[in-house]
């Protein structure tokens, strides 16, 4: 039995466990695999490229709706010129090569990041892969492609700041959500889990903001070594948390606090001075 038809029979053995709605990744170690087993860089992005494929499979089959990947950070661009346009073409292998598969699970294709910043080609696959299955309902795939969080929340107040500048919003009417929707993730649910292989426990400027309540989950194999059962794994020991979201034990984070803050400060005074 193959690691898909394992995750489905243990699915089908766990209707009860609780799975998140949204999973986001940090797909580290494709390098450090490489140089363990002697192989070169190249090998190792690729078989990261398919513990991708394998991920996004899984989750199609565990019927996760959102799932949202760390593929290239701003960051990286301060490496080789060789090896970023490694990276880059294997975006574009990845793109072309998955469009039919993504095609046939209705899963659509959403981007986080800076774009502009990305060479041409990449830019006209993107386009192309978007396009071909921009009527796809079903799992929501986001790649975070030359994505910081930190110039995601800069570019988001920049929006907000021109909002204020014409005249369309007051500062004092600023709003959470106002924030929340100036992101590239606007209209997506925040992630319930976080996966990072490889050992490393930091988030590496990965959605800071989107991350407020999210679980975490580290694990110390190599993103290429990643598999469904080490999904199912993640999986069990989200089931098994309490989400709080800072109250006391809710199944699901509030969409929103009722009566709000400023209404439960001015109960809490009433109290205090009756």
């Amino acid at each position: 039995m193959d690691d898909l038809e394992w995750l489905k029979q243990q699915r089908s053995d766990g209707d009860a466990l609780v799975l998140p709605a949204h999973i986001a990744i940090i797909m580290d170690g494709n390098s450090r695999w490489a140089k363990s087993l002697e192989l070169s860089a190249l090998e190792g992005y690729n078989a990261g490229a398919q513990a991708l494929r394998r991920t996004v499979e899984a989750c199609y089959w565990l019927k996760i709706p959102y799932l949202t990947m760390y593929a290239f950070s701003i960051e990286n661009w301060c490496r080789s010129a060789e090896e970023i346009a490694m990276l880059m073409n294997l975006v574009i292998v990845y793109l072309r090569r998955e469009r039919e598969t993504l095609k046939q699970y209705n899963i659509r294709l959403h981007i986080i990041g800076d774009m502009s910043l990305l060479p041409g080609v990449v830019r006209q696959e993107i386009k192309l892969t978007q396009e071909y299955l921009w009527n796809c309902q079903g799992m929501t795939l986001t790649l975070a492609l030359s994505y910081s969080a930190r110039d995601e929340i800069t570019r988001g107040v920049r929006q907000i700041a021109r909002e204020v500048a014409s005249g369309k919003l007051q500062p004092e009417d600023i709003q959470i959500e106002h924030v929340q929707n100036s992101l590239g993730t606007s209209g997506i649910p925040d992630p319930d889990l976080l996966i990072r292989t490889s050992g490393e426990m930091r988030l590496s400027n990965f959605l800071l903001w989107q991350l407020a309540y999210t679980e975490f989950y580290f694990l110390q194999v190599m993103w290429p070594e990643f598999n469904a059962r080490s999904l199912w794994e993640a999986m069990l020991d989200f089931s098994s948390r309490k989400r709080r979201f800072g109250g006391r034990s809710v199944a699901s984070a509030p969409a929103q606090l009722s009566p709000s803050p400023h209404e439960r400060v001015a109960l809490v005074n009433a109290s205090l001075e009756s």
